[in-house]
């Protein structure tokens, strides 16, 4: 019996120490391999085929060096930074693997006066400085042959742009000359110093736009003068922002620009709201600055674009304000969603949220030799509205709303052999009528140098709002220990960086870029909302014709009573009266309910989202588990 038992106490240890070195091996076997289970809908966490497609391509081994500082001592502030580490070491390993032998990773912990911190300062990669003085290195030097990119500081507000930030990092060192992109705008787009007059009185200068210093990490950017008459050859991209005013001679220039084969990339507007906050006038913040366009070279193109009219949706419209209190709807101010996004095209098919701001919309059938692409659209629940008004009166867009029953194009894309929009040449300068020189009349034509037809394809873009880029509407900037966090809004800057991206750099950078401001909307309730809407519309405009047929009736009574009854209503007017009002109260409260049902459709739906985020999971492992133990009994009870 002892024998017995002992052999059972033999057996039941060598099985647990088996079973112990079985789970020591597969655990160093897999822990070799890494591989990540991301189950998230857009695979954020996983490479993107884009980053794969800058890998497969490389044909040199690409080294690169990761410092960071594993000895440092233990605060809140390094335990974090460690903590970021391994998920940057997690991502290199990844780019390790898919390299298949391209990709070579070292790491160094440069310690205070040591020869890996001598080599963390020859790459370019910066310490942290600490509360006790001493310095966390977190940083990658990426480098091939003679080429080198260093990110100085790994930023931990940056996560979700780090696959995007190294591979940028791989394609400038396969690729060191950065191609040169020009920007025009009639807006401080590059920023404006600060003036000493100004600065006296507390007011500062104004940082160049957020778009303009990404694509500084990426192009050779150049500043072009709204009034140019000629654009630089070297420019293989050019960038018009709210071209106002813009002259035919400056407009000749970007149709040459185009036939030698040049990319443009215009965001027009309808109504721009940046160019009105500039103005010192509070009232014409509130109306918007008028609307620009590019006239020109648009009816060469056969394309026409609204300027002095914006675009209202009931779908995509925006709620501003709330917070603690009750926002307010604007159908001018965009929200498009997927439904309104290309998501076929390279360029959008990655990007599922576009904020768009008191924009125009483009028509008409392109010129011969032109195939157009429609990026972003409206919905068919749309309509054409006076710019200036909705943004006075933002309810003036909701109170005369008729659906089009059109989808407008908000954002195109035109390629194949332009012609030109001057046939006779550059247009002569306008000059006073003191100053004109008969002279110079032979300087309105010019000779057989102008181009009138492309030799090659070429590719232009066109969007009807230029607010969307600025970072009010695109960015927030947030001040954290770790310096300021920019975190996007919305798509709107990956939109224009992809759109420059495709033109003149490495269009796989933009399946990596996109990925990070991925987010899913209630489309379900906007749709709810927009029909609440439109039954609260149709109750308001029956409130309207009611009051003014009321107040007809009045005006005649009004006038056919005797002069002794000039301010005494007569029985008749009391009577009319009394019934506006029970009619007017009767429709209010109609009105009140319809608000009520409404806001009690979206808070339940918004309830029952939320619960079952919560319960979703463990219900169905509780279920898995009831399941096991179900199948578990009828085995045994098999035996």
């Amino acid at each position: 019996m002892q024998k017995k038992s002992l052999e059972t106490f033999l057996y039941s240890v060598g099985g647990v120490v088996a079973m112990a070195l079985i789970l020591i091996a597969v655990n160093f076997i897999t822990g070799t391999v890494r591989q990540r289970v991301d189950l998230t809908k857009e695979k954020a966490y996983t490479l993107s085929d884009g980053t794969r497609a800058i890998l497969d391509r490389l044909d040199t081994p690409v080294k690169i060096r990761f410092y960071c500082s594993q000895s440092a001592s233990a605060s809140p502030e390094t335990v974090f930074l460690k903590g970021y580490a391994r998920k940057v070491e997690d991502l290199l390993a990844e780019y390790k693997q898919a390299g298949k032998g391209k990709i070579i990773i070292e790491k160094y912990d440069p310690q205070p006066d040591s020869d890996a911190e001598d080599s963390a300062r020859l790459d370019g990669v910066e310490g942290l400085p600490l509360q006790t003085g001493d310095k966390f290195y977190l940083g990658l030097a990426v480098s091939l042959l003679d080429a080198k990119q260093a990110i100085p500081f790994v930023q931990p507000t940056r996560e979700r742009l780090l696959e995007y930030d190294l591979s940028r990092a791989i394609t400038r060192v396969v690729t060191p000359e950065k191609p040169v992109v020009g920007v025009m705008s009639s807006l401080p787009v590059f920023g404006m110093p600060s003036n000493p007059m100004m600065m006296q009185m507390g007011q500062r200068g104004q940082p160049a736009w957020a778009l303009v210093t990404e694509l500084q990490n990426d192009f050779t950017v150049r500043r072009v003068e709204l009034g140019t008459d000629k654009i630089d050859p070297e420019i293989k991209v050019l960038i018009v922002i709210h071209p106002k005013d813009i002259t035919d001679t400056t407009q000749f220039a970007i149709d040459q620009f185009v036939l030698r084969g040049g990319k443009l990339v215009a965001f027009l507007d309808a109504n721009s709201l940046m160019e009105s906050r500039n103005q010192q006038n509070p009232m014409m913040g509130q109306m918007g600055g008028g609307g620009s366009t590019l006239d020109k070279l648009l009816k060469a193109w056969g394309i026409s674009f609204e300027n002095s009219k914006v675009v209202a949706d009931m779908n995509f419209q925006m709620e501003v304000g709330g917070g603690q209190g009750q926002g307010s709807q604007r159908p001018t101010w965009l929200s498009i969603t997927a439904e309104g996004i290309d998501t076929n095209d390279v360029v959008t098919s990655q990007i599922d949220n576009i904020w768009y701001f008191a924009g125009g919309v483009f028509s008409g059938t392109p010129a011969a030799g032109l195939k157009e692409t429609v990026l972003l659209r409206s919905t068919a629940d749309s309509q054409m509205v006076d710019g200036m008004m909705a943004n006075l009166a933002p309810e003036s867009a909701l109170k005369d709303f008729k659906a089009s029953g059109t989808e407008y194009a908000l954002a195109i894309r035109l390629m194949g052999k332009f012609k030109t929009a001057f046939p006779e040449g550059k247009p002569a300068e306008k000059q006073p009528d003191d100053k004109k020189d008969p002279a110079a009349k032979s300087d309105v034509k010019q000779a057989d140098d102008a181009l009138k037809e492309g030799k090659s394809e070429a590719t232009v873009i066109l969007v009807g709002d230029a607010d969307m880029i600025h970072d009010s509407f695109s960015v927030q900037d947030t001040q954290t220990p770790f310096g300021n966090m920019r975190r996007p809004l919305n798509g709107n800057l990956n939109f224009a960086q992809n759109a420059v991206e495709q033109l003149a750099g490495d269009s796989n950078l933009i399946g990596v870029r996109s990925r990070a401001t991925m987010n899913r909307p209630f489309t379900r309730v906007k749709k709810m909302e927009a029909q609440a809407d439109a039954r609260f519309r149709g109750k308001v405009q029956e409130l309207e014709a009611s009051l003014a047929e009321t107040q007809q009736r009045l005006n005649e009574l009004q006038q056919n009573k005797d002069k002794n009854q000039r301010f005494i209503l007569s029985p008749e007017q009391q009577t009319e009266l009394e019934k506006f009002r029970k009619k007017e109260s009767e429709a209010r409260a109609v009105l009140k309910k319809t608000q009520k049902d409404l806001r009690r459709e979206v808070d339940q739906l918004e309830t029952r989202v939320k619960w079952w985020n919560i319960f979703a999971m463990p219900l169905a492992v509780t279920g898995c588990g009831i399941l096991l133990a179900v199948y578990k009994r009828k085995l045994t009870a098999a035996k």
